[in-house]
C-alpha cells in the first residue's frame, strides 16, 4: 500500500485535466487518477512521433473522457478547465534535438500552448490548482551537482529555453491573476509506456528497446557521466502531491529519484536484467556534442520536506518492471512487432512474455 494512500484519497470525486494523457507520464498519471476515484478528462493531439497511443489508457478508457485535441486551439479549452479541481499540464515537446531542427515548433508546443492554457484558466477556472511538467534541462550546464532550485538557469538547447519561460508563465500566471501554478522540474523519468520507438527524447527508453532486441548499445562518451532516475510510479506520486499542496503553490521544485548512477553502470545493469543486448563505448556525434550536459543530478530536498514524498522505487526493480512490461506488450510500442533474432543470455526470460 502507498505511504500516501490516506492523502491522495481527496481525489476520489475530483475533477480533473490532465494534458498529454496518451503520452508515457500523462497516461500514467491518468491511470492511476482513475484508480482513485477522479473523474478524468484526458486531453492529447497525438502528435506523431511523441509517443502517444490509445493503447496507453487500455483498459481505462471506457472510465474517462478522452478528447483528441490540440491544447493550443483557444476555442476548446474554456470548456475542458471550467469546474475541474486539478489541471495536470504534461504537453509539450521533449526532444533537445528536433528543437534545434525545428525550434518554431518547439516553441509552438512549449509555448504557445502553455499561453493558451493558463489564458484559458485565467478566463474560465481562476482557482484552479495547475501542475506544470518542466524538466532538468532549464539549467544546462551544471555549476556544481547536485543542482538545487537556485542554479542559474543556462539551458544548452531550444527545448530548454522554452520550458524555462513556460515556468515563468505559469508563475507569473500565479503572482498577477493568483492562478494556484506550481512547477515540477524532471530527471530522467522511466517505466512502462515510455517512448521506446527512437532515440530523440530519452535515452534510456532506446537503450532498454536495443537491449530486449539483442541490439549493442552505444554510450557516448567515456561513460562516467551521472545521472538520476525517477520511476514512474514515483513521479506520479509527486504530481499527485503537488496537486493537493497549498504549500507548492508558486514553487518550483527539482523532481530527482534514487541515487545517482553512471551511464556505464546503468547500461551494464540493464543488459544484465534484459539477458540480451551488449554496449560500446563511442565518441560523441557533433550534434550531441554540443548540447551534452556531462553529469547531471539534482537536490530534490525542497519537493521532499514539502510534499512528504521520497522515491520508492529502486533503479534495478524499475528496470525490470520496465523490461517486463515491454515484454508483454512489445507489439503496441515497436514498429515492427516481429520478435528479436539471436540468442539469449544464460537464465534470460523469454521475449514472448514475463
Amino acid at each position: 500500500m502507498s505511504p500516501y494512500t490516506q492523502r491522495l484519497a481527496a481525489y476520489h470525486g475530483a475533477r480533473v485535466l490532465v494534458t498529454g494523457a496518451l503520452g508515457f507520464i500523462g497516461s500514467n498519471l491518468a491511470r492511476r487518477l482513475v484508480s482513485l476515484g477522479a473523474e478524468v478528462t484526458a486531453l492529447d493531439c497525438c502528435q506523431p512521433g511523441s509517443g502517444a497511443t490509445p493503447f496507453n489508457l487500455d483498459g481505462v478508457l471506457d472510465a474517462l473522457r478522452l478528447v483528441q485535441a490540440d491544447q493550443r486551439d483557444a476555442a476548446i479549452l474554456p470548456d475542458l478547465v471550467a469546474g475541474r479541481d486539478v489541471v495536470f499540464n504534461l504537453v509539450g515537446r521533449v526532444s533537445h534535438i528536433d528543437s534545434m531542427l525545428d525550434p518554431l515548433g518547439d516553441l509552438e508546443s512549449n509555448a504557445r500552448a502553455q499561453l493558451t492554457l493558463l489564458d484559458a484558466c485565467r478566463v474560465a477556472n481562476p482557482s484552479v490548482r495547475i501542475v506544470y511538467a518542466s524538466t532538468r534541462q532549464v539549467y544546462g550546464r551544471p555549476e556544481y551537482v547536485p543542482l538545487d532550485e537556485r542554479h542559474p538557469l543556462r539551458p544548452t538547447d531550444v527545448n530548454g529555453i522554452h520550458k524555462a519561460a513556460a515556468e515563468q508563465y505559469h508563475l507569473l500566471y500565479h503572482r498577477v491573476y493568483g492562478l494556484r501554478a506550481s512547477v515540477l522540474r524532471l530527471t530522467n523519468t522511466y517505466g512502462p509506456r515510455m517512448l521506446v520507438k527512437h532515440d530523440r527524447q530519452t535515452f534510456l527508453g532506446w537503450f532498454i528497446r536495443q537491449a530486449l532486441d539483442g541490439e549493442t548499445i552505444r554510450i557516448f562518451g567515456d561513460g562516467s557521466q551521472l545521472r538520476d532516475f525517477s520511476f514512474i510510479d514515483d513521479t506520479v506520486d509527486a504530481f499527485l502531491l503537488a496537486g493537493l499542496s497549498d504549500a507548492a503553490i508558486g514553487n518550483v521544485f527539482n523532481l530527482a529519484g534514487t541515487e545517482p548512477a553512471s551511464l556505464l553502470e546503468v547500461t551494464r545493469l540493464l543488459v544484465e536484467l534484459a539477458g540480451r543486448g551488449d554496449y560500446v563505448l563511442a565518441p560523441f556525434p557533433p550534434e550531441k556534442k554540443a548540447i551534452d550536459v556531462g553529469s547531471v543530478y539534482a537536490d530534490d530536498t525542497r519537493l521532499r520536506r514539502t510534499l512528504g514524498w521520497e522515491p520508492r522505487v529502486d533503479l534495478t526493480s524499475g528496470l525490470q518492471r520496465t523490461l517486463d512490461f515491454f515484454r508483454a506488450h512489445r507489439a503496441h510500442y515497436w514498429p515492427d512487432a516481429a520478435p528479436p533474432a539471436g540468442p539469449q543470455r544464460a537464465g534470460a526470460r523469454p521475449d514472448s512474455g514475463r
